[in-house]
């Protein structure tokens, strides 16, 4: 239960963060880490300690490379980081792919809201029509004004909330 309740709080204090702000901060995620490793340590010996570090790979690893590729804050990464530390390897895998479907749906959202339903559908189905190589190439303008991001921490937030509820598939 205490596990659950830190979850919590760091949940509810990142996406407050990252919404107002659009940063999620290391003092949150940092001594989640920490306070992980050290429960896990004190309660299961070594084996508890390896189950963190694991969890706390895994999260790492997932978002690196879209952190590396620009495509999102180090906060982000810290905070799937901090979840897999906290919950262990397999939830923080299943909060990563509640994540990414959420943060899909939230993104296809946000362009269909700019760009408009019409011009989207025009777009796809000109490139379907005419067998165009990659749909990535829509017929939308790509000046700096159509450019689109939103906090990725409320999609993690979202997921690990799934997570949390439904388990894994």
């Amino acid at each position: 239960m205490i596990l659950i309740t830190i979850l919590l709080t760091t949940l509810i204090i990142s996406l407050i963060t990252d919404v107002r702000k659009r940063k999620i901060l290391n003092i949150v995620t940092l001594p989640t880490i920490l306070v992980a490793f050290l429960y896990y340590s004190i309660t299961l010996g070594w084996s508890g300690f390896l189950y963190s570090g694991k969890g706390f790979l895994v999260g790492l690893g997932l978002l690196l490379i879209p952190y590396l590729l620009g495509g999102m804050g180090a906060g982000d990464v810290k905070l799937m980081a901090a979840i897999g530390a906290l919950m262990g390897p397999s939830f923080v895998f299943y909060s990563f792919i509640y994540t990414a479907l959420i943060g899909g749906a939230i993104a296809l959202i946000l362009i269909i809201k700019k760009h408009g339903f019409i011009n989207i559908t025009k777009s796809i189905f000109f490139n379907v029509v005419f067998f165009r190589s990659s749909l990535g190439s829509m017929t939308i303008s790509k000046d700096q004004n159509s450019s689109i991001s939103f906090p990725y921490g409320v999609a993690i937030v979202l997921g690990t909330l799934c997570t949390l509820i439904w388990g894994g598939f």
